[in-house]
């Protein structure tokens, strides 16, 4: 499982900045640090056996290699992302952090600072002006020294960080295993077998890195691959639904309908509307798009121009 952002776009060695419009994004982790700002609409983000209700304004911090997935509420959000590697700033790799949500960690006028921060490190980065990588690393350093300076952390031990490197080995066996087989009958024990281990150890492991079951997991990704034929082709919903490994038409239809809040068929409508937000749907993990570096620049000046001064969020809000 190869689930490191892409950016095809500039880019400057040891951090990268991209606005990302998602629609979902299935459980996935990187090596990088990385400070998610919300612009639009909410999502949903799950992560560490938690699931969060993040809405627009919010930051969001992950610290490297922790697993996370991404869900819309109602609509694609857009959000403004910067990744930071810890290779570059080598002080910062055996830390932690054990607060995504910053707006209960920042005061208010460090929060302004850093969205003054993300949003000038990124229209440096898209402007690509000489010796922008100068600026956009001396960016980053600072943005991770006031970081660290008030969410609290922790330091990892060597056996967490070999726990957590195991993790995620597996992990993406597991999804690479779930790729492969999930059109046909596939089982957990088929897979513990293949790992050596009890089905329930495998169980427990399936809950806590997904927070699903392993069968939730399997059709989450049936429903993915449904969701881009019903999207791209025209394809009946019933041949669809037996080429994405369900048996029975029925259940396939009632739990799509829980799922996404319509039938097969109306998805298919509404996808094919001129109002429907249209997100590539190449990766069965992602139906989501990278902005260009144009229509970035035009994002970030229009956050400008709404607010001269970058707002402060509080939990209260909403």
């Amino acid at each position: 499982m190869e689930e490191l952002e892409i950016v095809p776009q500039h880019q400057i060695d040891g951090m990268r900045i991209f606005v990302n419009k998602v629609e979902y994004r299935s459980s996935h982790f990187h090596p990088e640090w990385e400070l998610m700002w919300v612009l639009d609409h909410p999502l949903n983000i799950t992560c560490a056996q938690k699931k969060y209700g993040i809405q627009p304004g919010e930051l969001i911090l992950f610290p490297p290699n922790w697993p996370h997935e991404f869900h819309e509420m109602e609509h694609p959000c857009t959000f403004l992302c910067l990744q930071i590697s810890p290779r570059v700033f080598s002080t910062t790799s055996h830390l932690h952090t054990d607060e995504m949500r910053l707006a209960s960690c920042l005061p208010r006028e460090d929060d302004r600072w850093l969205r003054q921060a993300m949003l000038e490190t990124a229209r440096v980065y898209f402007a690509q002006e000489p010796h922008s990588e100068l600026f956009c690393l001396g960016q980053c350093a600072l943005i991770l020294h006031r970081l660290l300076k008030f969410v609290p952390f922790h330091t990892m031990t060597a056996e967490e960080l070999a726990q957590a490197e195991q993790r995620n080995t597996r992990l993406t066996r597991l999804v690479q295993y779930v790729d492969e087989n999930f059109a046909h009958k596939i089982r957990l024990s088929d897979f513990a077998q293949l790992e050596g281990c009890t089905v329930s150890f495998l169980s427990h492991f399936v809950r806590e890195a997904m927070n699903q079951t392993f069968q939730d997991y399997v059709n989450s990704v049936r429903f993915n691959y449904a969701r881009k034929l019903i999207i791209l082709t025209d394809k009946p919903l019933v041949g669809i639904c037996y080429e994405s490994g369900f048996s029975d038409y029925r259940y396939f239809s009632r739990s799509f309908q829980s799922a996404y809040g319509m039938t097969p068929a109306e998805y298919r409508l509404h996808s094919q509307s001129a109002h429907a937000e249209q997100l590539p749907v190449e990766s069965l993990h992602s139906r989501e798009r990278i902005c260009s570096r144009v229509e970035s620049l035009e994002i970030l000046n229009r956050i400008r121009l709404s607010h001269e001064d970058p707002p402060f969020f509080s939990p209260t809000d909403h």
